[in-house]
């Protein structure tokens, strides 16, 4: 094998690849890359046995062929090259080393077969269809902070991706939850995505995706099936296996007849639990809410450290309220609200909040109250 790649795409496909790989590894070779190379260009493959990632570069091939090396040394290496080097990777059959020239630097690197290498199955997928980067990057940059954290409760630990009725008809709908807080996220409907089964995409799945997404005018190619989803571009394939479990009934948390309504400027609210919670040495610390008319007081109460209380001004109308929630996760959901005023609909203290952008009912989320 022996091609010449550009240091900047050697830089991107190996880094890549390397973020799947995980540090700890029983099995070595799944601490390397598979590199093939083929006359249309080389590919750099990585895998931790749940998911897979397949980087394609285009470099100059001279002669085809395939091996596998350290990950995380071909990734420093690469980075660590001067900028704009034209590198050149090759093997020799007498020896099992990988050879990196660039300039005046070299690098003889052990290698492992190709053929110990394993290679996810590609299996039939139910659904096929294909999804704007934009819409993909809103349903789970919006969902995923809510991923719950606990090993016990597994099937929590992702984002649960299915077809849902709304009022408006079928949406491809993105929903996470750990108990305490909960994001539902909306996106119209992709062509061919109607028989799509509902699967669990893994948190670190949900991580590596972020990073197909950032092109705007991208289109993503989405399979999905019982066990496995792929979501791939022209260069990179990202293939997972989904969460084997049954994501619950989360409708019957979302609240329905909250009737008090608070509008409050998303940005200040978030400004404002942030600073209130300051005080508190547990980012965990209740936060109260005291409403009245037009009138919204946050304070936060820490015995071992002190006090805080900030007033705002907002759109309320209803009866006094006093209620109290985790300072962490109001922020956390107020940053997720994009337009200027975040809607909450209250019932009363012991009970959950709805909270939405706006008008908007593509995203909502709800939170658990705290006593305080």
């Amino acid at each position: 094998m022996k091609f010449s790649i550009e240091r900047a795409v050697l830089v991107k496909a190996v880094a890549q690849a390397q973020s799947v790989v995980e540090r700890r590894n029983t099995i070595p070779i799944l601490a390397n890359v598979l590199i093939e190379a083929t006359p249309e260009g080389v590919s750099f493959r990585a895998t931790d046995l749940d998911t897979e990632v397949v980087d394609r570069a285009p470099a100059q091939v001279e002669r085809p062929g395939a091996t596998t090396v350290s990950a995380s040394m071909l990734n420093d290496i690469a980075r660590k090259l001067p900028d704009g080097a034209l590198v050149q990777i090759s093997t020799e059959a007498a020896s099992e080393r990988l050879t990196v020239q660039a300039g005046r630097s070299n690098f003889s690197l052990a290698t492992l077969p190709r053929e110990d290498f394993p290679i996810m199955s590609t299996t039939e997928y139910s659904a096929n269809f294909s999804a704007p980067a934009p819409a993909l990057r809103r349903l789970f940059d919006k969902s995923k902070f809510a991923i719950s954290n606990e090993e016990t409760r597994y099937y929590l630990n992702g984002v649960y991706m299915h077809v849902a009725q709304t009022e408006d008809g079928l949406a491809l709908r993105c929903v996470a939850t750990d108990g305490h807080r909960l994001a539902r996220i909306d996106a119209p409907l992709p062509d061919a995505a109607a028989d799509m089964p509902g699967v669990i995409v893994p948190r670190k799945t949900v991580n590596e995706l972020r990073k197909l997404l950032d092109d705007d005018e991208a289109q993503i190619a989405v399979s999905v099936s019982e066990t496995k989803v792929r979501f791939a571009t022209p260069t990179i394939t990202l293939t997972s296996k989904v969460i084997d479990g049954t994501f619950p009934d989360y409708s019957r948390v979302i609240p329905s007849g909250n009737s008090r309504k608070l509008e409050v400027d998303a940005g200040d609210f978030a400004k404002a639990v942030d600073r209130v919670a300051t005080v508190s040495s547990e980012r965990s610390r209740a936060v109260k809410l005291a409403l009245d008319e037009d009138r919204l007081v946050l304070s936060v109460n820490a015995p071992d450290a002190g006090a805080a209380d900030e007033e705002l001004a907002v759109a309320y109308a209803d009866e006094p309220l006093e209620i109290g929630f985790n300072a962490k996760y109001l922020h956390e959901i107020a940053n997720q609200i994009e337009r200027e005023n975040a809607v909450f609909l209250f019932n009363g203290s012991g009970d959950a909040a709805l909270i939405r952008e706006g008008g908007d009912t593509t995203a909502v989320y709800v939170v658990m109250p705290m006593r305080v």
